[in-house]
């Protein structure tokens, strides 16, 4: 799927672990590490809200659409 998931580097910007990110927001690291590696296949308007909240970003920061060229050059490596 051409939708890549930016988690890690916004955590990096925020100097924030992904444990500290999973704490603050109520969601199980289990969860967010799903999320942080690309494998979630959906994501609750709700969760996206508060990582944004928290990481105080905008969805577009976590999100980001990729053609299918593109995401395959990057997965491919």
């Amino acid at each position: 799927m051409p939708i890549v998931v930016n988690l890690d580097v916004m955590l990096a910007k925020r100097k924030m672990s992904l444990t500290e990110l999973s704490e603050k927001a109520g969601i199980t690291i289990a969860n967010m590490s799903i999320l942080k590696s690309g494998k979630a296949k959906a994501v609750r308007f709700s969760t996206l809200e508060e990582i944004c909240k928290i990481l105080e970003c905008q969805p577009g920061d976590i999100l980001e659409y990729m053609d299918a060229k593109s995401y395959k050059k990057l997965f491919s490596r």
